[in-house]
């Protein structure tokens, strides 16, 4: 039987972070595990490439920090460029108490060093976005150091930069069980036999509560489908406009290689949580908001064979998992990034090594995210728009 210091299962961003985090740290005994054919298959092939560190609650807004961080590094260190395009993000509403809400956690950010971010009048944020439908509007909240970033660009870094030191990837490989010895995962299961390990790492995304009960651990994270809805080619919004939020019309944008990305926060109602079936029923929905707050939308036409749905990995604080799992002192958590697990993917990384390698994570205060918060009645509190 093939034994490694510690087995990731999950190929996509998350774990291969981890494993290139683990590397560079002297930890190259290293199996990453995934389901998918191939690399990118997964929801971070499907990710939109947001990053910002405007959050309503200070463990997002440290893992941002942490991660950019790190992005401004990445080419340096890995070898490939991230992406990060700091393009802003520009979050707009139609109410003065959830202006008030944006604004009480802006105060929150710039105590942690977000100095950049500000609040904006309707004029100021015509200004950042001229495209923007002012009528109805009160204001909103501005970070020109919000951005973009390149998901499968990241990937493919962490990827091959851990390879280098002797990391191994294999991928078709459909994790099937695990066998716990002493509170301890001592043995991973795949289709083609056991592998032992020294320590797992659970970076499997909206499956991460299966592959958690594998090994008795209950992980309270579930999937939830979000669709994108992307134009033709249309040059009549800039690349470089800012990711721009309405937040009472759950409806955002951005622009990605000359087409426009559009998302509408629905429920979708599938029998099935994992479906990621497009949902052609969604797009007049998507289509009016943004022909309501993009008016020169009207003149684009939406690409149906380039709309895409994936899955976010959700907890029930909208926080990630981070640390072992309760009652399986070497299965490591990090999961339930809730829609920021590409964005904060580098922190995560470097955190999981820290915890596995050092046995605490020294990067930052992990602890409001320690999976046991839940079962002790401490949940991390934002406003669900942040």
């Amino acid at each position: 039987m093939e034994s490694y210091d510690v087995v990731i299962v999950g190929g996509g961003v998350i774990g291969a972070s981890v494993a290139w985090h683990l590397a560079v740290r002297g930890c190259t005994r290293v199996l990453v595990l995934d389901a998918a054919p191939g690399p990118g298959q997964g929801s971070t092939g499907r990710a939109t490439g947001g990053f910002r560190v405007q959050f309503g609650s200070e463990p997002n807004v440290r893992l941002s920090l942490l991660a950019r961080e790190k992005l401004l590094r990445f080419q340096d260190e890995v070898g490939v460029d991230p992406g990060y395009h700091p393009c802003g993000y520009l979050f707009l509403t139609e109410r003065q108490e959830t202006l008030a809400a944006l604004l009480e956690a802006q105060a929150m950010q710039r105590s942690l060093g977000v100095t950049d971010a500000r609040r904006v009048t309707v004029d100021e944020a015509l200004g950042i976005n001229p495209a923007v439908a002012a009528e109805g509007l009160v204001g909103g909240v501005y970070c020109p150091t919000d951005g973009f970033i390149r998901p499968l660009q990241m990937l493919a870094g962490y990827t091959e930069a851990a390879r280098g030191p002797g990391v191994r990837f294999e991928y078709g490989a459909a994790v099937r069980g695990m066998r716990v010895e002493g509170g301890r995962v001592a043995a991973v299961r795949t289709d083609a036999g056991e592998v032992a390990a020294g320590a797992v790492v659970n970076a499997a995304g909206a499956w991460a509560g299966k592959v958690a009960a594998m090994a008795g651990a209950d992980v309270p994270v579930t999937p939830l489908r979000r669709q994108v809805a992307l134009s033709e080619p249309f040059a009549g919004l800039p690349e470089c406009m800012p990711l721009t939020i309405f937040v009472e019309a759950e409806f955002h944008l951005r622009v990605r290689d000359g087409r426009v990305l559009m998302l509408w926060s629905d429920q979708p109602n599938t029998a099935d949580p994992f479906d990621t079936t497009f949902d052609d029923a969604w797009l007049p929905q998507v289509a009016a908001r943004a022909h309501r707050w993009i008016p020169c939308l009207r003149e684009a036409r939406v690409d149906r064979a380039a709309c895409v749905a994936g899955l976010y990995e959700m907890s029930p604080d909208r926080h990630v998992l981070l640390g072992p799992a309760p009652g399986v002192e070497n299965l490591f958590l990090a999961n339930g990034s809730s829609g920021h697990g590409v964005m904060h993917s580098p922190a995560l990384g470097q955190l999981v090594a820290e915890m596995i390698v050092d046995g605490a994570a020294s990067s930052m205060d992990v602890h409001p995210l320690r999976p046991s918060r839940f079962a002790e009645g401490q949940p991390n509190a934002a406003p669900e728009f942040l």
